[in-house]
């Protein structure tokens, strides 16, 4: 049992177990406390995940748990496994070895109707630019609860109309897809997930392709939504500041590993961002959040010879190189 499955095997009520900002690997260790007492079981449980690809090892041995209500941010250089992490939790691929239960059965044992009724997930790609209209796109979330004659309900339509509205895309919802730029797309295909009526989201960089105003109204979409519907979330995000602002906590992974998980206060810091990105950065806490957030460093530190980025930081990271994310 690695020191993240210890860190996941309890959470408390109104906060988390004692171990849950423990660190793995070689960084040491930090604690925090439990708040409450009750304990509540985990929607997703995550245990010794690992996944083979092509002769390469992309994860290995990952543990952790996702919490009803939480939004978890999974963080981590390019090519450190995100993204496959996030397809083996929506039981899109089976691992190579290791569990991935959803409220404790197997994910891969669900049938696929009854999978999609409860689980959206946000690609890292935005919807292809086709012919299909905005509304026609969004309409597509309702799939799964659609019976064999097809059709729309009154219930369906109202959740396609609120999908629209609270993405702003009335002015959009009869243009096609291919008029559309890439962040038009990306809210698409958000308000298409909010129209599915999940219960677990699993995001792959949902603010891809948008501008920093856009990418804090789609954030705030997704906070206003997950209390609307007492979601839970799981979300890829390269944005650390973000990540850090959005998320009740944040699991790292580097080389395929989990290397920490815990709060944002507990796990982003210098000592982190040296050893899993290879920078030296500052970190702050936010003047109104309290929340870390990341000052990058003066520019011409980190593209000299013998410097992080130089040297690379593993074969991981010369696959996304090659092909981009596993």
């Amino acid at each position: 049992m690695n020191a993240i499955e210890t860190a996941a095997g309890t959470r408390k009520r109104g906060g988390r177990a004692g171990t849950d900002g423990e660190r793995a690997g070689a960084g040491g260790g930090r604690t925090g406390t439990g708040e409450a007492s009750g304990a509540v079981s985990p929607c997703f449980s995550v245990r010794s995940l690992g996944y083979v690809s092509g002769g390469k090892t992309i994860l290995r041995d990952i543990s952790f748990d996702v919490y009803p209500g939480e939004r978890l941010g999974v963080i981590g250089p390019n090519g450190s496994g995100k993204s496959t992490l996030l397809r083996l939790l929506s039981g899109h691929e089976p691992p190579s070895n290791g569990t991935v239960e959803l409220l404790g059965r197997p994910i891969r044992e669900y049938p696929r109707k009854r999978l999609a009724r409860m689980l959206a997930v946000l690609q890292q790609e935005a919807l292809p630019p086709v012919a299909y209209r905005v509304r026609e796109t969004v309409g597509m979330g309702r799939f799964p609860h659609q019976n064999w004659l097809g059709g729309s309900d009154a219930a369906g339509e109202f959740a396609i109309d609120h999908a629209i509205r609270r993405l702003h895309l009335e002015h959009l919802q009869d243009r096609p897809l291919e008029k559309l730029s890439g962040g038009e797309r990306q809210r698409v295909a958000l308000a298409k997930a909010m129209a599915q009526e999940p219960q677990f989201v699993l995001l792959d960089e949902p603010t891809t392709y948008l501008d920093y105003g856009h990418q804090l109204a789609l954030m705030d979409s997704l906070l206003e939504w997950q209390a609307e519907r007492r979601l839970t979330i799981a979300a890829v995000l390269h944005d650390l500041n973000l990540a850090a602002l959005y998320c009740d906590r944040l699991l790292v992974l580097h080389r395929g590993e989990a290397v920490a998980c815990g709060r944002p206060e507990e796990v982003l810091d210098g000592e982190l961002l040296r050893r899993v990105y290879g920078m030296e950065a500052d970190v702050f806490p936010h003047p109104h959040t309290g929340r870390p957030q990341v000052l990058l460093p003066r520019p011409g530190l980190h593209g000299r010879p013998g410097s992080p980025l130089a040297s690379s930081s593993g074969p991981e990271g010369a696959a996304n190189e090659r092909g981009g994310e596993p």
